[in-house]
């Protein structure tokens, strides 16, 4: 006799089934939202909600795309905001991570670095852009550095957190084996740490692109940022619109590239927001 036929009041139990999604199913899922709204921008435009001294219609967009792709603008400036964004984010992610490991891993680092650091987390990076022109001038140094300030710190605070939360029993059972400051750092606390790292990455190519909008407020001559400001001047809001849609993929595409090496780094995890 089954426990249902004894106790009336149960429920027998139905584990949820969970189907498998496919990549095509899940691409369309994410794309909903941009497409639902580019209709929107569509409809306002045709209906005149949207004029065009507010904001150019999406086919005048594409006109302007054609427009400087065509005529050489856009390449050039995309190479030259890549490039400053690029360089920023490799110098500020190679010193978050060398701070972090040092406050995280040894106690002297972190007595001496981390009260410090923290109080310069908390200087937003906008405010040093008078401080930088002053002493770097309007030169690419000063862009490139700003971008730098800006993405190390949330790549130290990853590392560093990441690193404190390694196993320390099994820190001291390797040094038991005798490997040494450095190998433990390469092959214990860094794997360990992982996760963390790519959370640091994520938020600091973010910011980097930020930072790269603010950096190109600094007298650029070259750049998505001078080219919005030369659309400024001449009301082209068709110009201005693909600017900020650059900007807007350079994010995007950042958060993509560290969503693959999740998946190549650490194959093991389930993918965000999938059901458990």
């Amino acid at each position: 006799m089954s426990d249902a036929t004894l106790h009336p009041g149960l429920v027998r139990p139905r584990p949820r089934r969970l189907g498998a999604r496919s990549r095509t199913y899940s691409v369309t899922v994410r794309a909903l939202g941009p497409l639902a709204l580019l209709a929107l921008w569509w409809a306002a435009s045709a209906t005149g909600l949207l004029t065009p001294d507010v904001l150019a219609s999406p086919a005048e967009v594409l006109r302007a795309v054609g427009e400087l792709w065509s005529n050489g603008q856009l390449p050039d400036a995309l190479t030259t905001s890549l490039t400053r964004s690029g360089l920023g984010l490799l110098i500020g992610l190679a010193a978050g991570l060398a701070l972090g490991i040092t406050t995280g891993f040894t106690r002297l680092g972190d007595e001496l670095l981390d009260s410090s650091l923290q109080t310069l987390r908390t200087i937003p990076f906008l405010s040093l852009v008078p401080l930088f022109m002053v002493w770097f001038g309007i030169n690419e140094t000063a862009k490139i550095l700003l971008i730098a300030v800006a993405t190390t710190f949330p790549m130290y605070v990853s590392t560093s957190s990441g690193v404190r939360n390694t196993d320390p029993k099994l820190i001291e059972a390797m040094r038991s084996f005798g490997m040494g400051r450095l190998a433990l750092v390469r092959e214990v606390v860094l794997p360990g740490a992982l996760p963390s790292l790519l959370a640091g990455l994520r938020l600091s190519m973010t910011l980097s692109v930020i930072a790269l909008i603010a950096a190109e407020e600094i007298n650029a001559t070259a750049g998505i940022g001078y080219l919005m400001s030369q659309a400024q001047s001449y009301a082209r809001t068709d110009i201005l619109a693909v600017c900020i849609l650059v900007y807007g993929l350079l994010g995007l595409t950042a958060d993509i590239v560290v969503r693959l090496l999740e998946r190549v780094l650490m194959p093991w995890r389930t993918p965000q927001g999938a059901p458990r």
